[in-house]
């Protein structure tokens, strides 16, 4: 049921003045429609997790110091302006009632003036402070949240009110400047007065007017902030009657006030009156234009996309050879600078790119480490899934792991505070604003035209007025990272977002891989074999013929197609693994465009007839072969006296040398045996594959789900109900036996049960924690309460001896 403004029991309602009771944040918090409470926990997601017990927890967490810097960092120049300037006008320390007026914010911000911008932008702030609350409605007035003057000390670079710092003055010095600016007295104390006098514009101006030439430009030098000057002695005692310099005479006057030892402050007051009531120089209700160059939108695809396929393509090929040969893990947890280096010459790109793709790949849940005692880096068994996915899945995938890790891959090599090293995948990488910055530039770019690529300094100026508490030399760092991190993974092509990037940001995958699907090289079942003994693929290859090809060929070179070199190594290691002479030749017939060089026929037949002839077994191990002369040829071989061989049989010589050792003497010699088993039957050597289990993939904070939000309110208000509902207390007895009030709660809780009505319990949980509950019970048996819990909207069961109390509801609940 969808709550509209709702009329609360407790009369405190901001919109009710005849309730009695001051106005709060918190009834007016309570007083929010259902979507407007929506709006402020998608606003401000970490409001919502966990989801508060009730609206009096939302208003304490909204208020925290934390939670309201959070809040601020997602504030644009100009919003954060308007509330700067309610803090200033709204502060409850200034003489004017508690609050600001909106027409005051609009002359404070030059809005009201004939050729300003109007009202709008400062409508649409108020508004969307309103939403975030970080300001609320108080009887025509916008009141900031209390912590927002801790936050904001110097809102629109203005000093504190002026009975901050005379509060802090000596009752003496305090009475003395009270004498000389209101002379014929007042019943108000002297604090009060020199306010009250200094809230007055004409009374400012007479005691500004009295004051010579120097002592104005030291007024002049300190109106548009800082308000703070430094001087010596600042809490001198001074008159106006030994008023002997510029500073005396303007402490005399309470023009400035000491706040400090050495310190001087131009009261808020006198700040406003010199500046006319203008709060700021600069107003700027829109971010700056965006400049850069045009790009054809089609070319900026074309080239992501061509990006992309090329990412792809070098994960995949490191994690097939990271799945023989894998990289060691440091004793740090990260990859060595030798690893890295080898990495990114397998992968044909810069070691900063490869960082990149390791970082990403790792992210994505397709890299890990192993168990064994030394460490390895091994693909993971959700390699192998997504390597038969679609490629503009897999894409999406290795994109989104880089845009949700809090890990910044571009710091890999720098050196940390100790001076050493950060190494890629190690633990020095983590950057918690990470994410946001990638979020915040993305977005950003998305503002653009299709086809414009904002130039560097455009695209800082925009971020700047878009997110101006964001701002340090490490967000400057990141933003400059992610531009060339986002072109290197195929989002952006040319400096400008790619189509499918845009649906890709706004969480719609399904039309982003829609999109990348009709750019990228369509995979091909077929290669160009030459007579120079290589084989051109000229796009990306089906899975299958990629594995077969890459078994019995080596890769030369990669780029816009890939060389492969066939070899006797490589062909010989495409026959251990079990094919043969036919079923090579057969397959690259079947795939291959041109006709199959006569010189590659004659490589893979010699091969393969010198392939097996020879079979190795143990005794420690002997060679079986059925050519007697080649046998014999063997044993009178003088390079091979070292073997240790007899001949047991014209078929059959016997070695003292191990069965491992035995074949790899005899590769050397060039005679290439294969291991059979004890019943003689070859063992095929296969390449052995290894996984390793996936670390934990990071999911986003908040994933933003409009339902979820929904029922976050919905939470909010049941428990908001359970602590604030009239209710009837029934009683208990205290001092009996447990038992004797298990049982007294029982016969209560059956009479509720035959009255099919609801009750309030109070609950002790098994953290410990008491929580307020309006259940409706349905069975009390085997010492448990089940009953329907409306505040978690669920059937739950409640242990009786953890109820601590029960009440009745009012008939008008």
């Amino acid at each position: 049921m969808t709550h509209n403004a709702r009329p609360e029991s407790s009369g405190d309602s901001p919109d009710n003045p005849m309730s009695g009771r001051p106005p709060t944040f918190t009834s007016w918090l309570r007083s929010r429609s259902d979507e407007e409470l929506t709006a402020l926990l998608r606003g401000r997601p970490d409001l919502g997790h966990p989801v508060p017990a009730d609206i009096g927890a939302l208003a304490h967490r909204a208020t925290s110091r934390n939670a309201t810097l959070r809040a601020l960092e997602r504030l644009d120049r100009f919003t954060l302006q308007v509330l700067e300037s309610v803090v200033a006008l709204g502060d409850d320390r200034l003489s004017e009632p508690v609050g600001a007026l909106p027409s005051d914010l609009a002359h404070g911000l030059g809005l009201d003036s004939s050729g300003s911008p109007g009202t709008e932008p400062l409508d649409a702030a108020l508004n969307a402070l309103k939403s975030l609350a970080l300001v609320w409605p108080d009887q025509g007035r916008l009141r900031p949240v209390q912590v927002l003057r801790e936050l904001l000390p110097h809102p629109a670079r203005l000093g504190p009110p002026a009975r901050v710092p005379l509060a802090a003055l000596s009752h003496e010095a305090v009475k003395r400047l009270a004498d000389d600016l209101v002379p014929h007295g007042t019943t108000e104390s002297p604090v009060e007065s020199v306010a009250t006098a200094l809230s007055d514009p004409d009374r400012v101006h007479a005691l500004v007017e009295q004051v010579d030439a120097s002592a104005r430009r030291l007024l002049d030098s300190l109106t548009w902030g800082p308000p703070n000057g430094t001087v010596t002695d600042a809490r001198r005692e001074v008159s106006l009657a030994t008023a002997s310099s510029p500073v005396d005479s303007l402490i005399a006057r309470g023009l400035l006030l000491p706040t400090g030892d050495d310190t001087l402050t131009l009261p808020r007051e006198v700040g406003l009156f010199l500046r006319s009531g203008v709060l700021f120089q600069d107003v700027d209700t829109t971010p700056p234009g965006i400049e850069g160059r045009s790009v054809d939108p089609d070319t900026v695809s074309r080239a992501a996309a061509g990006q992309a396929f090329v990412v792809l393509r070098a994960v995949e090929e490191l994690m097939e050879r990271w799945s023989q040969e894998p990289a060691a893990v440091l004793r740090n947890g990260g990859l060595g600078v030798r690893d890295l280096r080898r990495a990114a010459q397998t992968m044909d790109t810069d070691d900063t790119t490869a960082a990149l793709l390791l970082e990403s790949a790792r992210a994505a849940g397709l890299l890990a480490t192993d168990d064994r005692l030394s460490g390895e880096w091994l693909p993971t068994r959700e390699y192998d899934l997504w390597r038969e996915s679609p490629p503009e899945r897999r894409w999406s995938r290795l994109a989104r792991a880089w845009s949700d890790s809090g890990r910044a891959p571009s710091l890999a090599g720098a050196q940390d505070s100790g001076g050493r090293a950060q190494n890629v995948l190690g633990p020095g990488l983590v950057r918690p604003a990470a994410p946001q910055v990638r979020r915040d530039v993305l977005t950003e770019l998305a503002t653009a035209e299709p086809g414009t690529a904002p130039g560097a300094d455009s695209l800082k100026a925009r971020l700047a007025w878009r997110y101006p508490r964001r701002q340090s030399p490490l967000y400057t760092e990141l933003v400059e990272a992610t531009m060339a991190e986002a072109a290197s993974l195929g989002l952006t092509g040319m400096g400008a977002l790619a189509a499918h990037t845009r649906p890709w940001l706004s969480g719609d995958e399904d039309a982003s891989a829609a999109l990348l699907a009709t750019e990228l090289p369509q995979p091909l079942d077929y290669v160009l074999v030459q007579g120079d003994m290589t084989a051109v693929a000229p796009g990306p290859l089906v899975t299958e013929l990629a594995r077969e090809l890459a078994l019995t060929a080596d890769v030369e070179s990669t780029g816009g197609a890939t060389v492969y070199r066939f070899t006797e190594s490589s062909v010989r290691r495409a026959l251990d693994a079990g094919r043969g002479v036919a079923d090579l030749t057969s397959m690259l017939e079947r795939h291959s465009r041109t006709p199959l060089p006569q010189a590659l026929r004659y490589l893979i037949s010699d091969v393969g007839r010198r392939h097996g002839r020879l079979r190795a077994g143990s005794a420690a191990s002997y060679l079986r072969c059925d050519e007697p002369a080649l046998l014999t040829e063997l044993v009178g071989d003088r390079r091979a006296t070292d073997l240790e061989l007899v001949l047991l049989a014209p078929t059959v010589v016997v070695s003292g040398l191990t069965r491992a050792a035995l074949m790899e003497r005899l590769e050397r010699l060039g005679y290439h045996p294969v291991a059979e088993s004890g019943d003689g039957t070859i063992r095929l050597s296969r390449p052995e594959v290894r996984r390793a289990e996936p670390d934990g993939i990071p999911t986003p904070e908040y994933s933003g789900d409009p339902e979820l939000t929904r029922a976050a309110v919905r939470a909010l208000r049941a428990g908001d109900e359970a602590a604030n509902v009239a209710r009837v207390p029934v009683e208990l007895p205290e001092n009996g036996s447990p038992a004797a009030r298990v049982n007294a709660l029982v016969e209560v809780l059956g009479r509720v049960l035959a009255d099919e009505r609801r009750v309030w319990i109070g609950y002790t949980d098994t953290d410990g924690r008491q929580v307020s509950r309006i259940v409706v019970p349905a069975r009390v048996d085997g010492g448990f309460l089940t009953a329907y819990d409306t505040t978690r909207d669920a059937v739950h069961r409640f242990a009786l001896h953890r109820i601590t109390g029960i009440a009745e509801l009012s008939a008008d609940s």
